[in-house]
């Protein structure tokens, strides 16, 4: 797929030409999402076999764990996270990578998710970096496409009284915030809505309309209503998942300490980006986190500044 007569995101591209080449033919889709692609203080996505992926970036000296252990780590807990820097990200600068093969994509995104964290990310504005193929592309789009289609599905149990595209957009971000143990301020979602809003109402419109026309909801004036209470087994349903995905979302920190390379620093400069606060590590923290951490991060989680930094 070539690139856009102005492309919007040169430097992914960069990247993502980068990586697809070094991973061989195992990278289909490259997909730009969060903060780098939205610029709410600026942090990527693609779909592939995993085995073939990592031995090519092992293979170009761009892939500091083992692939056997990589490989493994990606069938548990999806996706893998991996930082991506070639030449020490001196040329491209650094991808923070959410790698997941196809099919884990299309079960993450599809009616059953195991948790959100795929779906609360790729819901929300999302740019088309890299593909293979016309044909890999518009599978993947379809995906992200059905996904919103479906997000009724799970936030009717979370509206309260009238509410219209965009106002769907910040609850449904509200609700997959709250779904996560994050380092941001509790003002984050506020702050992201802020920045896609037009997406939200673009994107959500035809949802609404699509409940109205098959009965689940009704306009009223420039807003829409549930035209019935939802269900106490359905609310009950959807309290369950999201107390077993924040409970999946933090295991897989485990993992990520893994799989991302320098992940400390990483993770120092995100809390001090979206706090605001200087932050010094012990000698401690910094050569044993998994038992000197737990502290400090505990405190940044109790602590958080109710608003967003701006910067």
């Amino acid at each position: 797929m070539t690139a856009p007569a102005a492309d919007p995101w040169p430097d992914a591209r960069a990247l993502a030409e980068r990586l697809a080449a070094q991973a061989g033919s195992s990278v289909r889709v490259v997909l730009l999402y969060g903060s780098r692609l939205l610029e709410t203080n600026p942090d990527r996505h693609s779909a592939l076999d995993y085995e073939t992926f990592y031995r090519g970036l092992a293979s170009a000296g761009e892939l500091h764990r083992p692939v056997w252990l990589m490989t493994a780590l990606a069938r548990v807990l999806a996706p893998n996270v991996i930082a991506y820097a070639p030449d020490e990200g001196r040329r491209d600068g650094l991808a923070k990578c959410l790698v997941v093969s196809e099919p884990d994509l299309a079960r993450a995104l599809g009616p059953r998710p195991h948790d959100h964290f795929l779906l609360g990310r790729l819901v929300q504005r999302v740019g088309l970096v890299w593909a293979g193929g016309a044909p890999d592309g518009v599978r993947v789009l379809a995906l992200l496409e059905g996904a919103r289609r479906r997000i009724l599905d799970w936030m009717t149990p979370y509206l309260e009284g009238p509410v219209d595209a965009a106002g769907l957009g910040r609850r449904l971000l509200e609700v997959c915030y709250g779904g996560e143990f994050r380092p941001e301020s509790r003002g984050r979602a506020g702050r992201v809505f802020e920045a896609q809003e037009d997406h939200f109402s673009q994107a959500l419109s035809p949802v609404l309309e699509a409940a109205v026309a098959d009965g689940r909801m009704r306009r009223a004036g420039e807003a829409y209503v549930q035209t019935a209470p939802v269900a106490d087994r359905e609310r009950r349903r959807w309290r369950r998942h999201f107390r077993r995905s924040k409970a999946r979302t933090t295991l897989r920190w485990f993992k990520h300490m893994v799989t991302f390379a320098n992940w400390l620093p990483y993770v120092v400069r995100k809390v001090e980006r979206h706090t605001g606060r200087d932050i010094e590590l012990t000698l401690l923290e910094r050569k044993l986190p998994l038992i000197f951490l737990w502290p400090r991060a505990i405190h940044v989680l109790v602590t958080r500044p109710e608003r967003e930094i701006e910067e």
